[in-house]
């Protein structure tokens, strides 16, 4: 055969062989056997052999991975992929669509509802019907790129039909997925190569999409399902049904499971039909997403900075089973608090196997009454957190085990416990408890704290139980003869923890006070305490009343301030920290508050807004210097006032405090340059 008959041989291949991909991961309608289609595509693969200036990036043959790429590229997405607001009851889909109604107010107003699916999200971007970039969510704004991995997936075509008409640019986005199916055989497998099973099919799809080595990815049986296109009104496409309708003809894949509701009573029926056939989907859902239909209804509508005014995921129940109690332990955080944790045996809930649970305190231990050997009910609480719903009634009560009785002292320090004002659990008041010690430093290094890329449990364990580490501020005292004799740390992670522990010496003070983990003191008081005094210095010498003068500081949390800083050991903590080179800002937010407009005002806000959560609407009174109570006091300013206010009104109105509904607060910040 000659090179022009091989040419035209191997596109004739590589348009039957797309042909049959698009019936088979599509439309699930195969026309031919497996075998027939591996002889199509064995042909294929042994003329680009053949003549190897025939192969391209689009063809077929090219889904068995890239080598090794050296890391991701950020991708900056057109169009924001915004997350959604979720509704956790009938009540509140209905308070969704009563809002929508009065921002749009439109007769032809419906909804199309869909799974949601518990997968990651990606973006596919074709160029001339041509597969040339794939990129994740990231933060919304910036993702990135993993076409080398997506290009494995079956599901995702190459190349779009050539039968009908396509855009030059289309840009899609939608789910990577795995079937429940072939995740339990994929779990089999890795059992049987004595691998550790993954956690959950999604955990599993992202784990895939992320290899560096996208053959590790095209051995996965990753799948995808698509629901959006960028600027699909400019391609006359006007609905979120029709859109559905044009992305399968041009050959990508989508849900079939889908409704046009004209009502919350629809929307409701169509999503308990799939709450009753949760496990028999075929993958992991953990919802449905509500949306405008219309695309025009949309734009009316409007977007916030995070999520879409006209879209909502309203999220299933928590899924419940049942399982034995094999054991009670007491887990310590990092403020001493003894935590009961059921020890259970293994169980799959909401896609995830779970082997321990909380019981949340001694008290709520003590009113399940739950015993070792007990059949349980177990859930995960807002399908995150497992947790002991309740016991299942024994047949036989007399052959339960004696009532749990809590230890009198830390099982891991033998420290006595205690217990602190009306608190409903004990501590162990030993700050240098090795399990205290732990939490507190996998606290320092979180993601929300200092930011340690690469810190994990297990290191952190190894570094504490070899005490290299007894405080934060050795952390940033770790060499690398220290780190390579940890297991599983070779030269390259040492060096790459000891680049990351670099990086996160520059932070700010807020992010600082909320890493060191004093006790009551969480994210946004730890801003509250920067924006009202702006140094750590100052802080550190406040004394108790001084404290309570704080808005949002009550005597509680002033003392346990103030316990924190007046102790010799954490004061010497922090002096390290400066010495060993980590530097916080203290300027840029009390600089903001001093000079902003609203410098001085403090606002409070109640109610549900409409055009945008309470949070960013707190993010743009800080902006411009004021700060946010979630109290009421002679010294609020204004209180800001949404859907359904709550008792804070009723106070303010009292106190004779100006009270600004959502249109004059809009109306103030546009006084003062902000929309």
């Amino acid at each position: 055969m000659d090179f022009e008959t091989a040419s035209r041989r191997a596109a004739e291949l590589r348009s039957e062989i797309e042909r049959h991909n698009y019936r088979y991961y599509v439309l699930d309608d195969p026309l031919i056997t497996d075998r027939a289609y591996d002889d199509l595509m064995r042909e294929l693969m042994d003329l680009e052999k053949r003549y190897p200036e025939l192969g391209t990036p689009e063809s077929p043959t090219q889904r068995v991975g890239a080598q090794p790429a050296a890391g991701f590229e950020p991708v900056t997405h057109d169009v924001p992929m915004l997350s959604l607001d979720n509704a956790f009851s009938r009540t509140e889909l209905e308070e969704f669509v009563d809002r929508v109604k009065r921002i749009i107010s439109h007769d032809s107003l419906n909804w199309f509802v869909e799974p949601k699916l518990d997968g990651l999200s990606v973006e596919l971007r074709y160029e001339n019907g041509i597969l040339v970039q794939g990129s994740t969510r990231g933060d919304g704004r910036v993702g990135e790129d993993i076409t080398a991995n997506l290009r494995t997936i079956r599901s995702v075509p190459l190349k779009l039909r050539e039968d009908v008409s396509i855009p030059d640019l289309l840009i899609v986005r939608g789910e990577v997925i795995i079937q429940t199916k072939a995740f339990e055989e994929l779990n089999s497998l890795r059992i049987e190569r004595g691998e550790p099973p993954f956690a959950n099919p999604r955990n599993a799809a992202a784990g895939s999409l992320r290899q560096l080595d996208a053959r590790i990815t095209a051995r996965r049986p990753l799948d995808i399902y698509l629901y959006d296109a960028v600027y699909a009104d400019e391609r006359g496409i006007s609905t979120q049904e029709e859109l559905l309708a044009v992305l399968r003809a041009w050959g990508l894949k989508t849900n079939p499971l889908a409704a046009l509701c004209e009502s919350v009573e629809e929307i409701d029926q169509f999503y308990r039909s799939l709450v009753d056939r949760r496990d028999s989907l075929g993958y992991e859902a953990d919802g449905v997403v509500v949306k405008v239909n219309g695309f025009d209804l949309r734009k009316i509508a409007g977007v916030r900075s995070r999520s879409p005014r006209w879209a909502v995921a309203y999220k299933f129940p928590p899924a419940e089973v049942e399982t034995t109690v094999l054991d009670i332990e007491l887990n310590i955080g990092r403020t001493g608090a003894l935590t009961p944790v059921a020890i259970l045996s293994p169980v799959a809930v909401g896609g995830v196997t779970v082997s321990n649970a909380s019981l949340h305190n001694e008290e709520e231990l003590k009113r399940k009454d739950v015993r070792i050997g007990d059949r349980v009910i177990v859930r995960r609480a807002g399908d995150v957190i497992p947790e002991v719903v309740k016991v299942v009634p024994s047949s036989q009560p007399e052959a339960r085990s004696a009532p749990y009785m809590p230890p009198e002292r830390c099982p891991v320090c033998n420290t006595r416990l205690i217990s602190v004002g009306d608190e409903v659990y004990r501590r162990c008041p030993n700050v240098s408890c090795p399990a205290r010690r732990i939490e507190s430093l996998i606290h320092f290094v979180s993601r929300d704290a200092l930011d340690v890329d690469g810190m994990g449990r297990k290191l952190i364990e190894q570094l504490v139980r070899r005490g290299y580490v007894k405080n934060p501020a050795d952390l940033f005292a770790l060499n690398r003869e220290q780190l390579e004799s940890l297991d599983l740390v070779g030269s390259k992670k040492a060096q790459n923890l000891l680049e990351s522990l670099n990086r996160s010496k520059n932070t700010t003070l807020s992010r600082l006070l909320f890493a060191l983990g004093i006790p009551n003191v969480g994210q946004h008081l730890a801003e509250v305490l920067v924006n009202e005094k702006g140094s750590l210095e100052t802080l550190m010498s406040l004394e108790e009343p001084e404290l309570e003068n704080i808005v949002g500081v009550g005597p509680e949390v002033a003392a346990s301030i103030f316990r924190f800083f007046s102790s010799p050991e954490h004061r010497e903590v922090i002096r390290r920290l400066g010495e060993l080179g980590v530097r916080w800002d203290e300027d840029s937010q009390s600089a903001r508050k001093a000079d902003g407009p609203l410098a001085g005002k403090r606002f409070v806000f109640t109610g549900t807004l409409e055009g945008m959560t309470r949070d960013e609407a707190g993010s743009l009174v800080k902006s411009l210097g004021g700060t946010v109570s979630s109290s009421v006091s002679g010294s609020t300013d204004y209180i800001v006032t949404g859907i359904r206010p709550g008792s804070k009104l009723g106070k303010a109105e009292k106190l004779g405090i100006r009270i600004l509904d959502e249109a004059a607060f809009r109306s103030l910040l546009g006084q003062l340059g902000v929309g």
